[in-house]
């Protein structure tokens, strides 16, 4: 149903909606039936506040529509949230809208945007869980209301174009020991993403460097780092004619993802180096290591193939 001509705007009334109709029904068929004045003027404010509703929840759509998707890191099967920039040149007009996305590949949950704001660009968090690495596309952006009485559930539908990148989900990794940019220390437990100043004890270590504060909240012992201790640097590579897409491509990936994590918790400069179809490329940072990884494919041959 369309509400005023609007294509972008949908009603649908609620089950509290009906009830209120039916019972502002009863109150003008008494009215009429016993010619009481005081049942026609309940039942005229019966309809004066179903009008009043409608007018002000379609007003809370005016002057606000959808801008962009802010920056942000997010990866595959994990929950997370995506802050979505709304353009409002109302800002102090009072709002109560829920937010439901439409994503390609990716479970959504609904976000709320309230008015009375001094800035005109509103962010709001919007929690989702990606299913697969790679590039995500928003295709709609639901807004609704049942502001303020809750009668009639007003949407209007914005059909968007908007993309993120979604990196593979981080695992466990084990750093090699005397690796490109590595010093020899024995290495931390796999599936282990230590603080900065800290790591798992291994046999060998000292007990005079056990950090006891984080062993207290671990449940076994810890190491304190001290500077210097810290890796100088991590060299990560990735030969895509070496993996063929499937399982263990993915496996791989995580795998990476989860090595960058840690890096990025132990404040390690890092540097991923892909082997692909057009040649060596270095990527450095762990922001853009995680956007190089969400966009890989691998280009190897299965040889089971023909």
């Amino acid at each position: 149903m369309y509400l005023w001509k609007d294509s972008r705007l949908h009603l649908r009334i609620t089950r509290l909606g009906i009830q209120y109709v039916f019972l502002t029904g009863v109150v003008g068929g008494l009215g009429v039936y016993t010619s009481n004045n005081l049942l026609h003027t309940v039942f005229s404010l019966m309809i004066g506040m179903l009008l009043v509703s409608g007018w002000v929840s379609r007003a809370a759509f005016d002057s606000i529509k959808p801008s962009h998707v802010a920056e942000g890191t997010f990866f595959a099967r994990t929950k997370g949230g995506l802050k979505l920039a709304f353009n409002d040149k109302t800002p102090k007009r009072t709002r109560c809208l829920e937010i439901r996305l439409e994503i390609q590949d990716c479970n959504a949950e609904p976000g709320f945007l309230q008015g009375e704001k001094k800035q005109t660009l509103t962010i709001v968090p919007i929690p989702i869980r990606p299913t697969k690495r790679g590039w995500a596309k928003i295709s709609r952006i639901d807004l609704s209301t049942t502001y303020p009485f809750g009668w009639l559930e007003k949407t209007r539908r914005f059909p968007v174009d908007m993309q993120f990148l979604v990196a593979p989900r981080p695992s466990g990794y084990q750093y090699p020991e005397g690796g490109s940019g590595d010093n020899d220390d024995p290495t931390p437990k796999s599936g282990f993403s230590s603080p900065a100043g800290a790591r798992p004890f291994v046999a060998g270590d000292s007990l005079s460097q056990i950090h006891w504060k984080r062993t207290a909240q671990r449940g076994e012992p810890w190491i304190r780092l001290l500077e210097g201790d810290q890796p100088r640097g991590i060299l990560l590579e990735l030969d895509l004619s070496a993996w063929v897409s499937g399982e263990e491509f993915e496996e791989e990936l995580e795998k990476l993802s989860g090595a960058i994590l840690q890096a990025r918790i132990q404040k390690t400069d890092l540097t991923l180096v892909i082997q692909g179809q057009h040649g060596r490329s270095e990527v450095k940072g762990h922001i853009e290591a995680w956007k190089a990884l969400g966009q890989c494919e691998a280009i190897g041959r299965d040889v089971c193939s023909p």
